[in-house]
């Protein structure tokens, strides 16, 4: 059977440990290896600091958080209606940030693929950006 959730919540760091902790608590009922549950919570960390600081950059907004599980597949989708990203394959480059003055590395993108199997970006300049994640669980 199918389960899911969906939550809003104001773009602000500190709301970064809450979308954590709904993660994890959602798929703590599929008793998940301790290395799963903190790969998806450091993906879903990045994705959501990502809305927060770059597609924000301070202004006020909202950050949607899907998630659903199906068999042994959890599908996370974090989406904001911040800026937008200009070019999404230089953004997803190692390094690349256009925040340097906020001391951002540059690897949010590269953990989210290091950490899940599939990482999908869909954003438009001026109207946000969606991060779509999936990570087949341990069988």
């Amino acid at each position: 059977m199918e389960n899911k959730f969906s939550i809003s919540f104001s773009a602000l760091s500190e709301n970064e440990a809450f979308a954590r902790m709904c993660i994890s608590a959602f798929l703590l009922p599929r008793d998940p290896t301790v290395n799963e549950m903190s790969d998806i919570k450091t993906a879903v960390s990045e994705a959501v600091t990502n809305a927060i600081i770059h597609g924000y950059n301070g202004k006020e907004g909202m950050v949607d958080m899907r998630a659903r599980l199906d068999e042994d597949t959890v599908y996370i989708e974090i989406s904001d209606t911040g800026v937008g990203i200009d070019d999404i394959a230089a953004a997803r480059k190692p390094l690349f940030t256009t925040r340097p003055d906020c001391e951002r590395s540059g690897m949010g993108f590269t953990v989210m693929e290091a950490f899940m199997d599939e990482v999908d970006v869909v954003s438009e300049k001026g109207r946000g950006t969606k991060i779509s994640m999936t990570r087949k669980l341990r069988g």
